[in-house]
């Protein structure tokens, strides 16, 4: 796996973890990769997965079975479609208000480029 060096690596693990129950690989109250099957998949250390796997107890996304591994919780896709939204309105939207300011982008210009792009995602969909 190629990992960005803008984020730590246990971070974009659990970014992953999160991409694949959106997904729907992983389904809820099933059970996910070991530890250790995961560190060998995505060639980091073991304590690297562990601490996702905490984060992502943390946060509710999974929920440990004690001797038997851990599963994803029945609230997970939306809780992470939750944390997922608040990033992008609280983080990633500022950005783009910023930038488009910058260039001197306008909302006419943004809606054109946004329904383009949903016209062309759509036609790949077909």
């Amino acid at each position: 796996m190629n990992y960005n060096t803008n984020q730590s690596i246990f971070m974009q693990i659990a970014d992953q973890i999160c991409d694949r129950v959106l997904s729907g690989e992983y389904q809820s109250d099933n059970r996910i990769p070991s530890v250790r099957e995961l560190a060998v998949e995505m060639e980091v250390n073991p304590n690297t997965v562990m601490r996702s796997f905490e984060k992502l107890q943390d946060k509710e996304i999974i929920y440990n079975k004690r001797g038997i591994g851990y599963f994803i919780s029945p609230a997970a896709k939306d809780k992470i479609r939750e944390m997922r939204h608040n990033h992008f309105i609280d983080e990633v939207l500022p950005s783009v208000f910023k930038e488009m300011i910058l260039l001197d982008v306008s909302m006419q210009e943004l809606t054109n480029a946004y329904n383009n792009y949903l016209s062309t995602s759509n036609q790949l969909k077909s």
